[in-house]
């Protein structure tokens, strides 16, 4: 599910990437979170538990979209 994680301390974003949709930006997450994460079993268990709905999240604004749906 989940490709790669990064995290932007000054700004407290943390970036994901997911196989097959992309990159993901989370703002406002704590560091604990962040190192957490990287920490889990699951990844994308913890994703979903704690990450997923409890962050204001956008798609990476600076993506090239392609297709009919773009």
């Amino acid at each position: 599910m989940i490709d790669r994680i990064a995290y932007d301390v000054a700004e407290a974003t943390l970036c994901i990437w997911f196989r097959g949709t992309g990159k993901y930006l989370y703002f406002d997450v704590p560091a604990d979170v962040y190192e957490a994460l990287g920490r889990a079993d699951s990844a994308g268990t913890f994703f979903n538990e704690r990450i997923k709905g409890h962050f204001r999240c956008v798609r990476d604004p600076t993506r090239r979209r392609f297709g009919p749906n773009a």
